[in-house]
């Protein structure tokens, strides 16, 4: 049997390589109805572009129907349709590929070059807990998404600024948000000096308040310069503060220690030192502005500093109705009270008072708020709605929706566990034994081919950055795990309502049940890499 994990990218490359063409032209389908005929999909216009009115030569179509290579899905026919060429695999051959080996499918794909360091600077955790905005929150959570995502990669991330406050500790705890805590306070003496010498000579006996050392020219460094597009027109003097200062040597520290470190199993980059560090400063709409002032100051005050600084910019978030104004501590107090309501209404009495469920309705909650704040891209407005009604494990697109199917998951497995302990069913067979052929429903395809196959390929999108662009703002696609992981539970929960999958304990329907639980462990996997993504631990019962 072939061996190597099969993989979306490899199988489109390949198919476009088939056709001569210099661009993408296949498809991969996704809706359940062209699932039923076909795979994959060049349309019909693309081919007319490709070989004009004629028809797609047979030499082509042979070409396509025979490849292979390496991560190529194995091909079981190709097809001249009014829709295009249409390409469908031979699935009981992926099935068996792909659940002979489900660990390699619930892990990223390797990087084909070696990745920068990265420094993650999200200037929201510098201030209290309780004066934290909803737009502020958004930044923490992206920023905590996206180092867990480029970690399970290989890359080194570094996270600034270190927390000292114990109240935003606590806070962060609750929302399953890991970041470092420091009790010390980084030095800045290097800084004031150079601060000191540029504001000398401009200074003009002008009367500073407390804590403030003096006013910075930003304007003439970006004449002189000319720093990326995208820095507001607007950015003139820099007011210095020690607040400031001591931001800015949180960083430079985080550079330097970044330039001392390789990222794990990968090559040392060609360039060295700071350059060899990317800063992604995940800032919220209200704080862009201020931002922008660090990064002028940073580079006019220290000649080390990074040429690669990006803005990640978190578009703002609107809540309905009278709690608008909420802010993050109060809208997770709201999260907590809805979901132990909810789960006080469909389980009866009051399990807020049972320590065994307190860890439970506090994952819950984490769950809730992270697939609202994160489910939308990033850079787009967020408008939430706080009323009870949005905490449901039968709203589809909700973080509880998607625990709930998790536990689902668990719950069918300790079955057939239990089952195997009283003797009923035997115990699981080696996958090389099972006969993925009986995986004939239409359902189990679209879990393997929409979820599982293309898993990996997710988890690297999510952390493709393109640090190189030129300007100054940065996307990213954090909202990619959160919408693969609610469709993979409305595929899951239609497929486990239709579908009995512990059947009678008779031999004959052992096969299928096996091939089943096969491809529902894969689905397991794949789900709980996709929570470890967001910080979120599987939960066994609801």
């Amino acid at each position: 049997m072939a061996t190597g994990r099969l993989g979306i990218g490899e199988t489109l490359g390949a198919l476009n390589a088939a056709l001569g063409s210099c661009g993408s032209v296949w498809l991969k389908e996704t809706r359940a109805h062209h699932l039923r005929v076909r795979d994959f999909l060049a349309p019909r216009r693309a081919l007319q572009a490709r070989f004009g009115n004629e028809q797609v030569p047979d030499p082509v179509v042979s070409a396509v129907a025979g490849l292979q290579g390496p991560g190529v899905a194995p091909v079981l026919c190709c097809t001249v349709t009014s829709a295009g060429l249409a390409l469908q695999l031979q699935r009981p051959a992926v099935f068996e590929r792909v659940l002979g080996s489900v660990a390699a499918y619930a892990t990223p794909a390797a990087p084909t070059s070696p990745s920068p360091r990265v420094v993650l600077h999200c200037p929201a955790l510098r201030g209290a807990p309780g004066t934290l905005r909803l737009s502020q929150l958004r930044a923490i959570l992206v920023t905590d998404h996206l180092a867990r995502t480029l970690r399970a990669r290989g890359v080194s991330v570094c996270l600034v600024p270190s927390t000292r406050d114990p109240h935003m500790m606590t806070f962060l705890q609750q929302l399953r948000v890991e970041w470092p805590v420091t009790s010390k306070r980084t030095a800045t003496e290097a800084l004031r000096s150079r601060v000191l010498t540029e504001i000398a000579s401009t200074q003009d006996g002008e009367v500073l308040a407390p804590g403030v050392l003096g006013r910075v020219s930003l304007k003439e460094l970006m004449e002189e310069q000319g720093r990326p597009a995208g820095y507001d027109p607007n950015l003139d003097n820099c007011l210095v503060t020690e607040n400031l200062l001591f931001s800015l040597a949180e960083l430079q520290e985080a550079v330097q220690n970044c330039a001392e470190e390789s990222s794990p199993g990968l090559a040392e980059t060609p360039d060295s030192g700071a350059d060899s560090c990317i800063v992604v400063h995940v800032v919220s709409c209200e704080e862009e502005f201020q931002q922008q002032k660090l990064d002028l100051l940073w580079w006019k005050l220290d000649d080390q500093a990074p040429l690669r600084q990006k803005h990640l910019v978190c578009g703002p978030v609107k809540g309905t109705g009278e709690l608008s104004t909420l802010t993050a501590p109060e809208y997770y107090k709201l999260r907590l009270a809805q979901v132990c309501k909810a789960s006080a209404l469909k389980h009866g009495g009051d399990l807020v008072q049972d320590p065994a469920w307190t860890e439970i309705f506090g994952i819950l909650s984490a769950a809730t708020i992270k697939f609202e704040m994160l489910s939308t891209a990033p850079q787009s407005q967020l408008l939430l709605t706080l009323a009870d009604s949005s905490v449901s494990t039968k709203g589809t697109k909700s973080g509880t929706f998607v625990m709930y199917n998790c536990a689902r998951l668990a719950t069918l497995f300790e079955s057939y566990m239990h089952s195997v302990e009283q003797g009923l069913y035997p115990t699981f067979p080696p996958v090389s034994n099972l006969d993925f052929s009986l995986l004939h429903d239409e359902s189990e395809w679209l879990l393997l081919f929409n979820s599982v196959l293309p898993f990996p390929e997710l988890l690297s999108q999510t952390t493709a950055l393109a640090y190189t662009a030129p300007g100054l703002h940065l996307t990213a696609r954090t909202e990619m795990v959160c919408k693969f992981l609610v469709q993979l539970s409305m595929d899951f929960s239609s497929y486990y309502n239709r579908i009995h999958i512990l059947g009678e304990p008779r031999p004959h329907l052992f096969g299928q049940m096996f091939a089943r639980l096969q491809l529902l462990r894969a689905v397991r996997e794949v789900l709980h890499a996709g929570l470890a993504m967001l910080g979120l631990p599987p939960l066994n019962h609801i």
